[in-house]
């Protein structure tokens, strides 16, 4: 179990004044507007829920999803919060990169631009895995523009980590190769979509069926053929075979001035950054492990989690989590 804590106390009632509204004036009947805006000449595609005259909250996906991976999180944030939910280059509904760049540094340019033209203050910023990897990024590169940050399983593993033990010879090798395979990859076609249902579901097994098919439908496209496919790019799985070191990451961690909300899912494959002192190199983080979870805690623990980030996104002053 987590606890939240604020120096302040706000009770989930005191943000949850919506609820009492009239269903008309609360209008979670409606879905969010798509939008689109130009980064490094792609056009890339992201959803708005409205509310424009609230604080600025920013959801962002990870690899190989999409946009609509945070529409329940969107309905419950969406009466106190601005929500935008970016999809990353080469997800979702926006565009693919001409020549498959889906390095980081571009990653981080595109989400760089969305906040330049969507908000004139620090925001806050949700993010899973990918995304958080891209968050972190930012938050250390504009440390006066993130006023909270609250990232799923988004510390990752270090390409460059793994890669240490080659010769950088065969690791730029290996990449090309890599980039060639991938050139040849077509996208897999499923001949219905019970076909993507069960892949998703494999995935994820923590998943309800209620939310696999809503991730599947908004995750595919139909094909000519009659087949389906996902929406995201093959090139997506490929990485640059160079980077920041991770000493060089840590000390990008370190510049990030706002409170950092680290969240773990101890049913997954990620290191808890707890206890394996990833944590350590923030200047004010906070981890949560959630029990029953996996890699998507935000699914695998909705109503637990939901709560959790409502109490931190709304603290005026340094949260304390544990778990």
């Amino acid at each position: 179990m987590s606890t939240v804590t604020c120096a302040s106390p706000v009770t989930v009632d005191d943000l949850s004044h919506q609820r009492q509204r009239p269903q008309a004036d609360r209008m979670n009947d409606l879905g969010p507007t798509s939008h689109r805006f130009v980064s490094q000449r792609l056009a890339l595609h992201y959803l708005d829920w409205g509310n424009p005259d609230a604080p600025l909250v920013i959801l962002v996906h990870g690899g190989r999803d999409h946009a609509h991976n945070w529409d329940w999180i969107a309905q419950e944030l969406r009466s106190d919060w601005h929500v935008i939910c970016p999809d990353l280059r080469g997800h979702g509904d926006s565009a693919w990169s001409p020549d498959g760049s889906y390095s980081m540094p571009y990653y981080v340019s595109d989400l760089a631009q969305l906040i330049h033209q969507t908000s004139d203050g620090p925001v806050s910023i949700v993010a899973h895995s990918l995304g958080g990897a891209i968050s972190l990024r930012y938050a250390g590169l504009y440390p006066d523009r993130v006023r909270r940050l609250a990232v799923i399983e988004g510390l990752g593993i270090s390409p460059l980590e793994e890669r240490a033990a080659n010769p950088p010879a065969e690791v730029w090798r290996d990449w090309i190769d890599e980039r060639r395979a991938l050139s040849a990859r077509t996208p897999r076609r499923y001949a219905t979509m019970d076909q993507a249902f069960v892949r998703m579901t494999e995935e994820n097994p923590h998943l309800e069926a209620d939310r696999a098919r809503h991730l599947m439908i908004h995750g595919m496209n139909r094909n000519e053929d009659g087949t389906y496919s996902w929406k995201f790019d093959n090139y997506v799985r490929s990485s640059l075979p160079m980077g920041i070191t991770d000493d060089e990451l840590h000390e990008l961690w370190q510049e990030i001035n706002c409170p950092v909300w680290l969240v773990h899912g101890a049913s997954s494959f990620a290191r808890h950054p707890g206890l394996d002192g990833r944590a350590d190199y923030f200047r004010n983080a906070s981890v949560t492990s959630y029990e029953r979870a996996g890699h998507w805690v935000h699914h695998d623990r909705f109503d637990r989690f939901v709560t959790d980030l409502k109490l931190y996104l709304a603290c005026a002053t340094t949260i304390l989590i544990t778990g």
